[in-house]
Formats: C-alpha cells, structure tokens, sequence
C-alpha cells in the first residue's frame, strides 16, 4: 500500500535526481522533468488523513505546479513571467489563508522574539525592494505586490511558529523562509544582475521549501 510518508520519500529522491540533472546541465531533461516534481507533494497529501486546512494545501500546491509549468515558457515573453508570478502569488495567499487557520495554542503577540523576527521581516522587505526598484521598470506593481505578499506569507509562518503547538511547526518556518530565500534569488538574478548557477540556488531552496511546509502541515495535524 502506497503511504503519504511513501510519497514523501519518492518527492526526496526525485528532487535530488533533478538537482543533480540540473548540475549536469540536461536542460532538455529537467524542463521535461519539472512539472512531475511538485505532483508527488500533492499525491502525499491526498493520501494523507483528512484535517480542517487540508483543501488549502492542496489549493496552494495547485497553484505552485501552475506557476511552475508557466515559468517553463518564462523566455518566450514577458506575459508568461507575469503569469507565474501570478500563480505564486495566489499560492502565498492560499498559504497565508492556511496558516491563519491552523489551530493556534498560544499567543506569539506578547512574546519580544516574535516581535524581532517580525521587524527583520519588515526590513528585508524594504532592503530587498530598494535594490530590485531601479531594475523593474513595467513590473514594479506586481512586483511589489509579490514582495509584499510572500512577506505576510513568511510572518504568518513565524506566529505559527510561537502559536502552533506542535514543534512541526519549525519545518513550516524553514519552508517559508526558504521560498523567500528561493524568490530573492530569482528577483535578484533577473531584475538586478546575474547570479552564478542561479537556477540550481533557485530550484534547490524552491524544493526544500515546498517539502518543509507540506511535510510540517502534515504532522502538525496527524
């Protein structure tokens, strides 16, 4: 019998496999590759049990693979940029929509450490805007909106971590904290000025991600 754990584990071995294509430099492959990554994340949790927020996770995923199998096209035009981002940012909504809903324990607004975390959220915001402003010319709005977006995404993800009773819930901080790191990487190599090995920074952080906050919505509700 095919478990979620099971699944889980496939998604691990196939993420490597396309990390290390991706080293490789097989482009024809891991193009071909790409949309049958984030499917076995998605199966796991259509095999898991059934929880409150599960539909949101599911939702989120959804639209992650969407943006994924859009940014495939991402240099035949600009519109297909826009069209990932816009999947993504309907993801992070899904996810704050998530996180918000999870069965809280505790209150993280009377606790200083959250309040740092939250401050240092807020000024990379600004810091990593300031930087990528003079290079995003059209794309400035939604741009901004994404930043904006994935940022409450990220500070949800760090109440939970004080709320949330469970300690999965530090493998959803590490997920979230890892696609902003993911989008940082990308906002930075496309609009301010060329990273080395980018797509592997990128697909790397991107992947871990996606595991970390899907495998700790999973046992946060086992």
């Amino acid at each position: 019998m095919i478990t979620s754990q099971k699944v889980l584990q496939a998604f691990i071995i196939i993420s490597i496999v396309y990390i290390l294509l991706l080293l490789a430099g097989l482009d024809a492959i891991i193009w071909f590759l790409k949309p049958f990554l984030l499917p076995f994340l998605f199966y796991a949790v259509v095999k898991s049990e059934s929880f409150p927020t599960k539909k949101w996770l599911l939702i989120a995923l959804l639209f992650s693979w969407i943006g994924d199998c859009i940014l495939l096209f991402s240099n035949k035009g600009e519109l297909y940029f826009i069209s990932g981002l816009a999947a993504f940012l309907i993801a992070h909504i899904v996810l704050i929509v998530l996180f918000t809903k999870q069965k809280s324990a505790h209150l993280s607004f009377k606790k200083p450490l959250f309040w740092m975390g939250f401050v240092c959220a807020t000024i990379y915001l600004a810091g990593m805007l300031s930087l990528l402003l003079p290079g995003l010319g059209d794309l400035r709005f939604p741009v901004i909106l994404y930043a904006l977006t994935i940022t409450i995404m990220l500070k949800t993800a760090l109440k939970g971590s004080f709320d949330w009773k469970d300690n999965s819930k530090y493998w959803v901080l590490t997920g979230a904290v890892f696609f902003v790191i993911s989008d940082s990487i990308l906002a930075i190599d496309k609009f301010h000025s060329p990273i080395t090995s980018a797509s592997f920074s990128i697909m790397a952080t991107y992947l871990i991600a996606q595991f970390c906050i899907t495998y700790g919505i999973l046992k946060l509700n086992k």
